[in-house]
């Protein structure tokens, strides 16, 4: 029951789910598996060693799967993989990893990547995140579920964005970002809890009241991390949402931790 336009190219290889729809002129490589359900408009392009989930829908000129932009790619096999009922606007591009990151990109379920945005070699991209308008995140980036980045803004390479995070538009990530964090700035800095996402994912009044405490504890001018941290935890070891952010900060990562803006204006 699939419907194929004929003028799509389908490569001898291609692996199709039921109840695919390939619109006018798409071009499907050798090694590209489309789900149940998938739908590309006109003019898209998959490539590669790229997996696609069932339910997602691929908009005119997105270029899904073709070779990094990265110049130690040296043709290896590398994949791609995206996950269930995905929304991939109008110019979206997304490369499959390389030998220096694991050989794979992944996106998760039920994202949106709105128009021109970008998910480079290498990217682990968790579930329910949106990428706005022109947003890029560079290779070796890891989204955590629900984040948002904003339109314009630019992540750097290797950063982490933590869960339920928020990057405003036009913001330039050089460090991680927290679980729950807001961030935003031509140099982003850390600017508090993500309280809107918060309030619309329905968290309780107290989870967020914990997060808060935990924040202002956490990135308080006093003692080092390490000791703040401490202090954290022996107060919400039992907080789910609060170890998560410990964790992060924990957790070993080449770039250092977004830090808000100190009081002494530094």
């Amino acid at each position: 029951m699939s419907d194929i336009h004929p003028t799509a190219v389908i490569e001898d290889g291609a692996k199709l789910g039921a109840d695919v729809q390939i619109g006018p002129y798409c071009v499907i490589g050798s090694e590209v598996v489309l789900g149940d359900g998938v739908k590309l408009h006109s003019h898209v392009v998959v490539g590669g060693r790229t997996a696609i989930g069932p339910e997602t829908e691929i908009y005119p000129f997105a270029s899904i799967g073709l070779p990094p932009q990265d110049l130690k790619f040296s043709g290896e096999d590398s994949e791609l993989r995206i996950g269930a009922r995905v929304r991939i606007r109008e110019h979206v591009t997304m490369n499959p990893g390389t030998s220096g990151g694991g050989l794979l990109t992944s996106v998760g379920d039920d994202c949106l990547f709105m128009v021109a945005s970008h998910v480079a070699h290498d990217c682990i991209v968790g579930n329910h995140v949106i990428l706005a308008n022109n947003a890029t995140i560079a290779g070796h980036v890891h989204v955590g579920d629900y984040a948002i980045i904003g339109g314009l803004a630019a992540v750097h390479q290797f950063v982490r964005i933590g869960a339920h995070a928020m990057v405003g538009g036009m913001s330039g990530i050089e460090h991680d970002l927290i679980p729950y964090g807001s961030a935003m700035g031509e140099r982003a800095r850390l600017r508090g809890l993500n309280l809107v996402g918060l309030q619309r994912r329905d968290f309780s009044r107290d989870d967020i009241h914990h997060l808060r405490t935990a924040y202002r504890l956490l990135f308080a001018q006093e003692g080092t991390m390490q000791e703040r941290v401490d202090d954290v935890v022996a107060l919400y070891a039992e907080n789910k949402g609060v170890m998560e952010i410990v964790d992060f900060v924990r957790e070993k990562s080449s770039r250092a931790v977004l830090q808000p803006k100190s009081t002494n204006g530094a």
